[in-house]
């Protein structure tokens, strides 16, 4: 007991603080990893190769939070005021 009488109580060290995904914040689109059948379709769609499409690097904070590796492709949903809802496809990349 400390000198005022009430308990001390012990914190561990290894105890995590509460985090919060940045995926679920408001400003931050949808983001999901594409499966690679998926990934067919996208690519053959617009008639491209997957290093045509715009980069993402590995080390943004959403591709880790996904757990994405080079080479998988990332569908992003954003709200538009205009159009509604607009997506959008990256290759994830190291950035090398």
């Amino acid at each position: 007991m400390s000198k005022t009488g009430k308990k001390k109580e012990k914190v561990s060290k290894k105890a995590e603080p509460h985090r919060i995904s940045i995926l679920e914040h408001e400003l931050v689109p949808q983001h999901r990893i594409l499966s690679l059948e998926e990934a067919r379709e996208v690519l053959a769609r617009y008639g491209v190769q997957p290093q045509q499409l715009p980069y993402i690097l590995v080390s943004d904070p959403v591709v880790k939070e996904l757990g994405a590796k080079p080479g998988d492709i990332i569908e992003i949903k954003r709200k538009s005021p205009t159009a509604g809802e607009t997506i959008y496809y990256r290759l994830v990349v190291t950035g090398e």
